[in-house]
């Protein structure tokens, strides 16, 4: 997954994690360690934080992914303020056999130098599994990854809006990523290949959208109640109340950020959209019809170094928006700056498992303290405008906090 401005393609299009085929054939460097230990950054949000997960059936529509099966199932994961975390542990960032998954899928099928040699299994969020929630109810964020990338990979950023008062609520779009882990440790496989065709990936763009839709029906229910798990397993204490489901935004890196724009030209309850380095247009079209429909509502998008709005991905959709809009460009951020790849890969480096530059071109040569400094502020100040109308002022212009973000006409 990755735009390049060479080339007029989405990076929601690109289909592969390799950068390039030259960077992916540079030799792993001989002296490492056997298995490399990486961890997630600790949110700058203060209080404590819970995670939960939900396992949702739409039986109102199949699987389009697998035509005899006459119902949609999807994971999701909700971050969200805890009243408490004395007596909950640390949950996991990867269920461990999505993990073992992963780590065998990105290797052999992504060709991710290095991956192999991760404990995905060992890392540890800074939430505890099923914290009661913290009393007030809350805006709602709901949270789309990368092509092919699973939900945990933007854990940090969750993290980081659920410290800051927002449940987020992730969502694994069941047979496009690589594995989904499901109750009782059954993995759902990807059923797209590494290197999607322009009808698959409009397949998948309207998918993400009918899952969000699902989605935020479900919260409806949980939010009056009721228990919308599935297996109805037992649910962190006062989370229904903790939902504002009438302060709604949604944002996602990749093509989960232009499949939120998608999900909000469809769904109006979809108050607000962020678009972390995700392409709208490819040669052969737009990914969706919100291209030609336009926004009418708030939208930011959150770029790479080297890209921006007037790429010929992003510029048709860009003339579109008629709502407030703000296009921001994050100096030394590549593509997966913007997952929690920009927490791990920096490590693989130094561990000797993943060639310098196959890094650099996953993350850029950004500080990935600073990357992720930057990401929580913008968001934070997005969201904080739109949904509770607090207004920092960070969106007005170029600040000297942050150096690294150019603001685009």
């Amino acid at each position: 997954m990755r735009r390049t401005t060479t080339v007029l393609v989405t990076a929601a299009l690109a289909g592969s994690l390799l950068p390039s085929a030259a960077v992916a054939g540079t030799a792993r460097p001989a002296a490492a360690p056997s298995t490399v230990r990486v961890a997630l950054p600790a949110p700058i949000g203060t209080g404590r934080l819970g995670v939960t997960e939900l396992h949702l059936v739409d039986r109102s529509r199949p699987d389009p992914w697998v035509p005899s099966r006459p119902y949609r199932e999807l994971m999701v994961s909700l971050w969200y303020p805890a009243e408490r975390a004395a007596g909950h542990r640390r949950a996991p960032a990867m269920p461990p056999n999505a993990a073992a998954h992963f780590a065998k899928e990105v290797t052999e099928q992504e060709g991710f130098a290095g991956a192999d040699r991760v404990d995905w299994a060992g890392i540890r969020g800074h939430a505890r599994a099923g914290a009661p929630a913290r009393s007030g109810r809350r805006p709602v964020l709901l949270l789309s990854p990368g092509n092919r990338m699973p939900r945990t990979l933007n854990t940090a950023l969750a993290e980081e809006m659920a410290g800051h008062g927002y449940v987020v609520v992730g969502i694994d779009h069941t047979h496009n990523p690589m594995g989904v882990e499901f109750p009782g440790g059954r993995v759902e496989p990807s059923r797209q290949p590494p290197s999607a065709s322009f009808d698959l990936m409009r397949k998948e763009y309207a998918t993400r959208s009918a899952d969000a839709r699902f989605v935020l029906d479900s919260l409806e229910r949980l939010a009056r109640g009721g228990n919308p798990d599935a297996g109805r397993r037992a649910l962190p204490r006062g989370l229904g109340r903790a939902l504002d489901l009438t302060r709604v935004g949604m944002f996602g890196h990749s093509l989960g950020g232009a499949a939120s724009a998608q999900a909000m030209s469809d769904d109006r309850r979809i108050d607000a959209g962020v678009d972390l380095d995700g392409g709208f247009v490819s040669r052969e079209g737009p990914l969706g019809p919100v291209v030609e429909r336009g926004l009418d509502r708030p939208f930011m998008i959150v770029n790479a170094d080297g890209s921006g709005h007037d790429h010929p991905s992003i510029r048709p959709f860009w003339d579109g928006l008629r709502g407030w809009r703000r296009s921001v460009r994050v100096a030394g951020a590549q593509h997966h700056s913007f997952s929690d790849l920009q927490a791990y890969v920096p490590r693989m480096v130094r561990a000797g498992v993943t060639p310098k530059e196959f890094g650099a071109a996953l993350v850029g040569t950004i500080d990935p303290a600073r990357s992720f400094a930057v990401q929580g502020a913008y968001v934070r100040s997005f969201f904080d405008l739109h949904l509770r109308k607090r207004d920092d002022h960070l969106l007005d212009g170029p600040s000297p906090r942050f150096p690294e973000v150019r603001f685009l006409p």
